[in-house]
């Protein structure tokens, strides 16, 4: 196979959590340019047909499709419909998460920690368990989690420094996207027999419009590349595990972040 073909991804299936969202839409649409049919799945299903609309205008792939993952019955329901509708699922990424109401601190209730935990730690598992499932009967699938720097560091308080953004980030986050880099290594023990890869990318800061300009600068600074994320800057990674260029790869944590967890 020439090695640019290896990237490509037509024929293949693709889930995307949260696939509308701060990260997802450029996941999602990498996806589907590299030849998959991508289902973005959210809880908010009405936004994910909007983005798939515009996806499909240009020739592309996409569906919408519900999903909670605050219910396992809405996990079975999505991977259901889509074995139903397309007889396979090659590749999952999991990138939603829930932002619960844990900042300021970490004197919270323990019911309001554990309910950032179902989702972001009890259902990927859970989901991640339900999709491998199916990819066992093909032999082959690739899993991608989505972690964040802030999985394998610290907090750097002076990026906040003088900015209206507080300086107080919640244990949870931390906590949640630090395990994400064992379950990727425990998972990809688990699953590698059956032909499954899982791997997971950690992204550096995203810009955004209302981030403060002395935060984008701090923060800048901090980076060995000088400056925040894109809205291109996942694209090429989650391709390149999703495909066979990636073949031999699995139970590793890739930050993409400019160089931040390098320092």
């Amino acid at each position: 196979m020439n090695v640019i073909d290896s990237f490509r991804l037509d024929g293949r299936t693709a889930i995307v959590t949260g696939g509308a969202g701060r990260y997802g839409k450029q996941i999602s649409e990498a996806l589907a340019e590299a030849g998959a049919e991508v289902f973005i799945a959210a809880r908010h299903v009405d936004a994910c047909q909007v983005f798939a609309d515009t996806l499909v205008a240009r020739g592309l792939k996409a569906r919408a499709i519900h999903l909670d993952l605050q219910s396992t019955e809405s996990i079975d329901k999505m991977v259901e419909e889509i074995v139903a509708t397309t007889g396979r699922i090659d590749i999952l990424i999991n990138n939603a998460v829930t932002r619960c109401a844990c900042g300021g601190g970490w004197k919270k209730p323990l019911d309001t920690y554990d309910e950032s935990l179902h989702v972001n730690a009890s259902a990927l598992f859970y989901i991640t368990a339900v999709v491998s499932e199916v990819m066992k009967a093909a032999g082959k699938g690739s899993i991608v989690n989505i972690g964040s720097f802030m999985g394998l560091v610290g907090p750097e308080f002076a990026n906040y420094a003088g900015t209206t953004m507080g300086n107080n980030p919640s244990p949870i986050y931390f906590y949640e996207k630090g395990g994400m880099v064992n379950f990727t290594r425990w998972a990809a023990s688990v699953l590698g027999k059956d032909g499954i890869r899982v791997n997971a990318i950690h992204p550096g800061g995203l810009q955004e419009d209302t981030m403060p300009e002395r935060f984008v600068k701090q923060y800048s600074e901090r980076t060995q590349l000088g400056h925040l994320a894109g809205q291109e800057d996942l694209k090429g990674i989650i391709v390149f595990l999703a495909s066979d260029a990636s073949g031999y790869i699995t139970g590793t944590n890739i930050p993409v972040d400019g160089g931040y967890t390098a320092k």
